[in-house]
């Protein structure tokens, strides 16, 4: 089922009563989409997106490290916060490079890289983040069906109870410092549908 995406009501109040300037400031988004280098990379390139950095979110302890996460006992899932300007890119433009950069019909695996670390997932951080993430699964699942694979996995969360919890410095702009260095993504090979 989608979901309208409304300007109007509550969120049209909002806006009305901050100014300009503070309606336009810098948004933050995460995405899980298996291994977190070649997504970082994959975001950091598109233009309007502000920053980005890598973490863990969504599990039950507090300050993860990457070997514990690697465990699967925190059930943290790797994680990208990016930061974008929404007056150059649009939530809808990550949401559409997010479904294509993996295969979000894969439960807890991208590839070779198994464990509930590497599953699919979304954390919004508004209700119009949250309707638009709805949609575009929706959009997205129809297209995937159609094309022989399952039904998508990809978990879509409120971030607001979750903590995202920065992974520690060698994991940031990895792909950076190690342009060879291990991309590890899955994908279906399917493109998201053209937005009328």
């Amino acid at each position: 089922m989608l979901y309208p995406l409304s300007y109007g009501g509550a969120f049209g109040k909002i806006i009305s009563e901050c100014s300009c300037q503070d309606a336009l400031v810098n948004q933050r988004a995460f995405f899980a989409t298996g291994c977190f280098w070649g997504a970082e990379r994959r975001f950091w390139k598109l233009p309007g997106v502000v920053s980005t950095s890598v973490g863990y979110m969504g599990g039950t302890t507090s300050e993860p490290t990457y070997k514990e996460v690697c465990t699967g006992r925190t059930n943290h899932a790797e994680t990208v916060e990016v930061v974008f300007d929404p007056t150059k890119i649009s939530y809808q433009r990550l949401l559409e490079e997010f479904w294509i950069m993996h295969d979000p019909t894969s439960l807890n695996k991208q590839g070779g890289d198994v464990g509930t670390q590497y599953r699919s997932a979304i954390f919004t951080t508004n209700q119009e983040q949250m309707i638009a993430a709805v949609n575009t699964r929706e959009l997205y699942n129809d297209v995937l069906l159609k094309n022989g694979y399952g039904e998508i996995v990809t978990e879509i969360n409120d971030a607001s109870p979750h903590t995202y919890w920065l992974a520690e410095e060698y994991h940031q702009k990895y792909l950076e410092k190690n342009p060879d260095g291990y991309d590890c993504h899955s994908t279906t090979g399917v493109a998201f549908p053209v937005m009328k």
